[in-house]
């Protein structure tokens, strides 16, 4: 039998525990195969468990695996600084000059490490989004999803980050906030797809955050995800690219997770590149072993 691994439980994104979204993370998973690290992320039931292992190329300064209850990630925003932050903490990883570079499934990508402590925040720069056709039948779907919104078929894109996000703008805060999500129609929509879920956001204009955003992940199960880097990320990219971020600016904060009590705060950047990064602060909350 392997002895005891050790284990984390974090909260990303988060300036406390309590907030944000929480993270296992198994920090020596030598040994654990594909089918080990899928049932412990499904007996997890978090939105996603992290796996971290020794790097395979020596550019890198860990490697992770990421997976959700039910399928492997190859990228993904808040397993990604939720790894970081505890590469560090365990020692397992050091930033140089305050960088990291991160391996895994969707292939190296930089960390940008500041502060120390509770103030330390961490960025990681997401894989590039692009925008992806439409498949057959997904106009019906997105329309019979919004049909009880007044204001008709709000913008909408499928978006490709490692995962696949459907990225749909609404009109204000309000409507954001007050939707309810057809959990049944969305997983299926996703299904059918193969996106991971479905992020609804608006601008937010004179608060100390800039945009609001829900993501929901039912097919996955996970009804609605708390914050969610790889959607943030994919809405950035999306807005980028079609000259949306003009009321926003290249850095803003974004608020998720409210709804479910996880208020969380996502800083997002969009580089001179066109690179985009997203970050924040991380709360470890429980440390132990794990026997699996």
């Amino acid at each position: 039998m392997h002895p005891p691994r050790r284990f984390l439980q974090l909260d990303v994104f988060a300036d406390r525990p309590g907030a944000g979204n929480p993270l296992a993370v198994v920090l020596a998973s030598d040994g654990l195969d594909t089918a080990a690290m899928q049932a412990f992320a499904n007996w997890t039931n978090l939105s996603e468990t992290a796996f971290l292992l020794p790097p395979t190329t020596p550019e890198a300064s860990y490697r992770v695996r990421i997976f959700t209850p039910r399928q492997e990630l190859s990228f993904a925003g808040h397993p990604s600084v939720g790894a970081a932050h505890a590469a560090l903490e365990a020692g397992l990883a050091s930033a140089i000059d305050g960088r990291l570079v991160q391996e895994c499934a969707a292939g190296l990508l930089p960390m940008q490490v500041s502060g120390t402590g509770e103030a330390q925040r961490i960025s990681v720069r997401a894989p590039r989004g692009r925008e992806l056709p439409w498949p057959s039948g997904s106009e019906a779907a997105l329309t019979a999803i919004f049909s009880a919104i007044p204001t008709g078929a709000p913008p909408a894109a499928l978006i490709d980050n490692g995962p696949q996000w459907w990225c749909v703008e609404l009109k204000d805060e309000a409507t954001v906030r007050g939707f309810q999500p057809p959990l049944a129609a969305i997983a299926a929509l996703c299904r059918a797809d193969g996106a991971v879920g479905l992020a609804i956001f608006a601008r937010c204009p004179g608060k100390d955050y800039q945009m609001a955003v829900r993501a929901f992940c039912p097919a996955d199960g996970i009804p609605e995800d708390p914050v969610t880097g790889s959607a943030n990320a994919a809405i950035a990219a999306w807005l980028s690219g079609n000259d949306g971020l003009d009321r926003l600016g290249t850095h803003y904060v974004v608020s998720q997770g409210r709804e479910i009590g996880r208020d969380g705060r996502i800083a997002v950047a969009i580089d001179a590149t066109g690179e985009v990064w997203i970050g924040g602060q991380t709360q470890t909350v429980v440390q132990g072993a794990l026997t699996w």
